[in-house]
This record gives structure tokens, sequence and C-alpha cells, in this order.
């Protein structure tokens, strides 16, 4: 076996616990997002309904758009994790996936609420949302604007290439 051959079998070996590492990380974001939005559901729907009723009008206002910014944001992480999903499975062509609409995007970096009642149990929400929210646009970042660079992950066997076709003339 030539040493070329030697090198392209350890970079596959390399790339295939890559994507198995990939694969096992987005199992993990997607299970903790869905999981973190039923959480929150069951809390919004429960507790902090109870919670929401004996603040004052003017906390009661804050925890309502603390709540909306909330499920806004669960939501297109959920939407994103479910995309991902359907073009791992076959079910989505990864061009699609590629289409504006189905991406993350930023978020505005925000202060914690500021309003001094607002429950800590919806502030703990809003900070682990952020948490996965960063890390899914993380993942969105590599699979979209860092793909093409892993594409040509062998530069000794792509020179290689150039080399044999410079010969052949």
């Amino acid at each position: 076996m030539s040493m070329v051959e030697l090198m392209a079998s350890d970079e596959e070996q390399s790339a295939v616990r890559s994507r198995a590492g990939e694969v096992r990380d987005f199992e993990r974001t997607f299970q903790e997002g869905m999981d973190l939005v039923e959480e929150t559901a069951a809390y919004l729907d429960g507790d902090g309904r109870r919670e929401s009723r004996l603040l004052s009008r003017a906390s009661a206002l804050a925890y309502a758009g603390e709540s909306m910014k909330l499920t806004t944001r669960l939501m297109q992480i959920a939407s994103w994790l479910l995309v991902q999903r359907a073009v791992r499975e076959g079910d989505m062509a990864p061009e699609a996936a590629c289409d504006a609409r189905y991406r993350l995007t930023e978020r505005k970096v925000e202060t914690e609420p500021t309003h001094p009642e607002i429950p800590i149990a919806l502030i703990e929400y809003l900070v682990r949302t952020e948490k996965l929210h960063d890390r899914v646009l993380y993942l969105d970042r590599r699979l979209y604007l860092d793909a093409p660079a892993e594409l040509d992950a062998n530069p000794v066997l792509s020179q290689m290439g150039l080399l044999e076709a410079a010969f052949r003339l």
C-alpha cells in the first residue's frame, strides 16, 4: 500500500469518526431541544401561569413579553432541528434545507429581564434556551458555511491529483 493510500485511509477513518461524532452531537442536541420545548410548555401552562397571576400588572406584562420571546426562540430552534432530521432521514433534500427560511438567525444579545418580579424559573428557561440557540446556530454555521472547506479535506491527495494531471500531458 502506498503512502498516499495510507494517508487517505487515515483521513477517511478520521472523517468517519468525525461524522459519527456529529451524528451523536446532533441526536443529543435534537433530544435536548425537544425536551426543552416540552418542559417549557409544561411550565408556561402550569406553574408559570400560576406565578404570572400573582404578579403586579407591570410585572405580568413583562412576564408575557419574556414568555413570548422564549416560545418564539424555542419554535425557531425546534423548526431547525426538525428540518435537519428530515434531511438526515432523506425526507428533504439538503439543498432545500439551505434556503434562508429554514436557517437559524443570529439572536440579539439581550440582558436579563430587568423587572424584579419575573419568576426565576422563567429566567432559567430563557438562559437555557439562549445556550441551546447558540449551540444550534454553531451547528447551522458548520453545516452551511463551513461545509465547502471540508470538501477539500485532504490537501495531499489534492496536490497529488494536480501533479498526476500535470504529468499526463
